[in-house]
């Protein structure tokens, strides 16, 4: 450990808090913020931080950390803006090759919105699992309740966290949250997470999920300062960036609803006009054919942007769409007997409703299964 001047007391807790973990601090533009986090930190007990400069104003710089006064900062540079995920890539790249000896990584905002005492508390949290032999990334989470919480930090969690566990099944309290302590077993993975600004750490969350990587969430303080206007977040521009893969495959399922159910109407006006069970089953049979053909294209080349097999993929896209299919037949056959239906127009709402309940069910396994790129 580098020597920081602070009593012995302080010197033996620094010792058991944070044992070879590595602060990650990416920065843009800081104020005096920064230095405060920073030495708040040391005094928490880090020896090791990594600050990545992403590109910040000339007359942002003197704000950075001196190596001369604060020994235990390594300063990392982008010559131009990459974003807040290509930072921490910077940062966990550095890192592996640079700290064999350390267990793992802690990334925090230096905006003062992460308290010293809550990232040694993550620290610890990880240091914990790794040494009870069940490694698991930590996540502070915020109390969005408070009324301190600005309307768009508020919204945009909680559209996330719904996002992810309709989609995903995951639950996490804090979605947008940038302190993490990671792990050293699972560095080499979560950098290859798709996405180089902020949606990157919601693309991690999913890659965790993929990977079966455990988690847990520590309660941290909630702070914004002046209503977070110092954020580097621009409400709709990165939010959509971060919904990006939800709202890719919304667009998909929904052209492909509308292709699905319109074939579904004029079959059952045209072709088939009984109304009776074998007819229902044509008419899903035939529109269902047509639009999981266009849905498989859509999907593979724009919402999951797979390139593996195609056979092995076409099957397993078949063998998830052929089940939906018949549940979706059955489902609307049950509840039309239950209901009574005499219009062919009610029967198409029916359809609607069920779909739609089938269409998170899908989401999950089409990106677990159908379109996992290799068996992990």
């Amino acid at each position: 450990m580098n020597e920081i001047e602070i009593d012995t007391e302080k010197r033996a807790v620094i010792t058991q808090t944070t044992p070879r973990t590595s602060l990650i601090i990416p920065s843009l533009n800081p104020d005096e913020k920064l230095v405060r986090t920073v030495r708040g930190c040391i005094e928490a007990g880090f020896d090791d931080i990594i600050i990545v400069n992403d590109g910040s104003r000339p007359d942002t710089l003197d704000f950075f950390p001196k190596k001369s006064e604060f020994p235990q900062v390594t300063l990392l540079t982008h010559e131009k803006n990459l974003g807040k995920g290509a930072a921490l890539k910077t940062a966990f790249d550095y890192f592996l090759k640079n700290r064999q000896n350390a267990i793992g990584v802690v990334t925090a905002d230096g905006d003062g919105q992460h308290l010293p005492d809550d990232i040694k508390a993550c620290a610890l949290a990880m240091s914990d699992s790794v040494k009870n032999g069940t490694p698991a990334v930590v996540l502070g989470y915020r109390d969005f309740s408070q009324d301190s919480v600005p309307p768009r930090s508020r919204f945009g969690n909680r559209a996330t966290s719904v996002a992810l566990r309709l989609l995903c099944g995951m639950r996490v309290l804090d979605t947008q949250t940038g302190l993490r302590a990671i792990p050293k077993a699972y560095i080499a993975s979560l950098i290859k997470a798709e996405g180089s600004r902020y949606e990157y750490e919601t693309n991690m969350l999913l890659l965790m999920r993929d990977l079966r990587i455990p988690y847990r969430e520590v309660p941290i303080k909630t702070v914004y300062i002046d209503d977070n206007r110092t954020s580097h977040f621009h409400p709709l521009r990165d939010s959509l960036r971060v919904w990006g893969l939800f709202l890719k495959y919304a667009l998909s399922s929904l052209s492909s609803w509308c292709v699905d159910e319109l074939l579904f109407f004029v079959l059952g006006i045209t072709l088939f006009r009984s109304g009776t069970s074998r007819d229902i089953f044509l008419c899903t049979a035939v529109a269902r054919t047509v639009s999981s053909i266009y849905n498989f294209t859509f999907n593979k080349r724009v919402v999951f942007r797979r390139k593996g097999n195609l056979w092995r993929t076409l099957v397993r896209y078949y063998c998830l769409a052929i089940p939906v299919m018949i549940s979706s037949y059955a489902l609307v056959c049950c509840l039309k007997s239950l209901i009574n239906v005499k219009y062919h127009f009610i029967t198409t709402l029916i359809k609607i409703v069920v779909d739609t309940f089938l269409f998170f069910i899908s989401f999950r396994i089409q990106r677990r299964w159908v379109f996992r790129e290799k068996d992990k």
